[in-house]
C-alpha cells in the first residue's frame, strides 16, 4: 500500500481530503453567513447576538485555516475559490437576515449540516489511522454540540 509523507495510506487520505474539502466549503458559507448576521442584526437582542455572531465567525475563520492546512498535510490541495465553495456547500447563503431568531435558526440549520459531515470524517479518519484529522473532528463536534444546545435554548426548543 502506497503511503503519503506522514505515513498514511494514499487512497484513504484521498477520501479524507475530499470530505475535508466539502467541510471547508461548508465552513466558508457558515463563516460568511455569521459575518452577515453580525453586521445586520437589529432589535432588542442586538448587543447579545452581535457579540455571539462575532464569536462564531472568528471561530469559523480559525477552523477554515485548520481544515485547509490538514488537507495540505494529507498531501492534497484545498479548494480556494468562492465559486467552488458555493457549488460544493450544502449550507446556502443567508441573505439580508436581520432578525435574531431567524439568524439563530440558520445557525442551527448549519450545525445540522456540519455535525454529520464531521462525524463522517471522524469515522473515516479512525479507519485510516489518521489521528490528526480525528482529533480535529472530535474537538469540533464537542464544541458544536454544546452550541446546538445553547442556541436551541435561546429559541426555547
Amino acid at each position: 500500500m502506497a503511503k503519503n509523507n506522514i505515513g498514511l495510506g494514499k487512497e484513504e487520505t484521498k477520501q479524507l481530503a475530499k470530505k475535508l474539502n466539502a467541510l471547508l466549503a461548508n465552513y466558508h458559507l457558515f463563516y460568511q453567513n455569521t459575518r452577515g448576521f453580525h453586521w445586520n442584526i437589529t432589535g432588542e437582542k442586538f448587543f447579545e447576538l452581535h457579540i455571539k455572531f462575532e464569536e462564531l465567525y472568528t471561530d469559523s475563520l480559525l477552523k477554515i485555516d485548520e481544515i485547509a492546512e490538514r488537507i495540505l498535510t494529507l498531501g492534497h490541495t484545498p479548494m480556494h475559490t468562492f465559486s467552488d465553495y458555493v457549488e460544493a456547500s450544502s449550507i446556502k447563503e443567508a441573505k439580508n437576515i436581520s432578525d435574531g431568531k431567524t439568524a439563530v435558526q440558520s445557525i442551527l440549520d448549519s450545525f445540522a449540516v456540519l455535525l454529520p459531515l464531521e462525524r463522517e470524517l471522524l469515522d473515516l479518519s479512525a479507519k485510516a489511522n489518521d489521528e490528526g484529522t480525528n482529533a480535529l473532528m472530535s474537538d469540533y463536534i464537542r464544541q458544536q454540540e454544546k452550541l446546538v444546545w445553547m442556541y436551541s435554548a435561546y429559541l426555547g426548543k
